[in-house]
């Protein structure tokens, strides 16, 4: 089993910065990927930013490059998520997510086996 715990999220102003944490515990043998989705309410999840857990690599979606950025601490097991210059249609619940799949697709969120609770982000015009 894979336990997801995030940490971070809350409240900004359009233009602030907010910072999210996700702690990933049990089983992580074969973990490749590890990142964030988020979902509206009522809305489909998007993949926003994935990490590979041995190499580094990172993947953005669209909407975010250029202002948020994906980092890994290997030895906390932690994957951090930084926003800034924040934007209304970036509220959002975030979920942390982690796979064992060597293949992925951001548009895919069923590549995905391993979901945290999820944790709101408000930003506010």
């Amino acid at each position: 089993q894979v336990q997801l715990t995030e940490n971070g999220g809350g409240s900004v102003e359009s233009g602030g910065s907010l910072s999210l944490s996700c702690v990933i515990s049990g089983d992580l043998d074969r973990i490749y990927y590890m990142g964030w989705f988020r979902q509206g309410l009522g809305g489909e999840r998007e993949g926003v930013a994935i990490i590979g857990t041995t190499h580094g690599t990172t993947y953005y979606a669209d909407s975010v490059k250029g202002r948020f950025t994906i980092s890994r601490d290997k030895d906390k097991n932690t994957v951090y998520l930084e926003m800034s210059r924040l934007k209304p249609e970036d509220t959002d619940m975030y979920y942390c997510v982690a796979t064992r799949k060597i293949g992925f697709r951001l548009e895919r969120p069923s590549d995905f086996g391993y979901w945290g609770q999820g944790t709101r982000v408000t930003v506010s015009s």
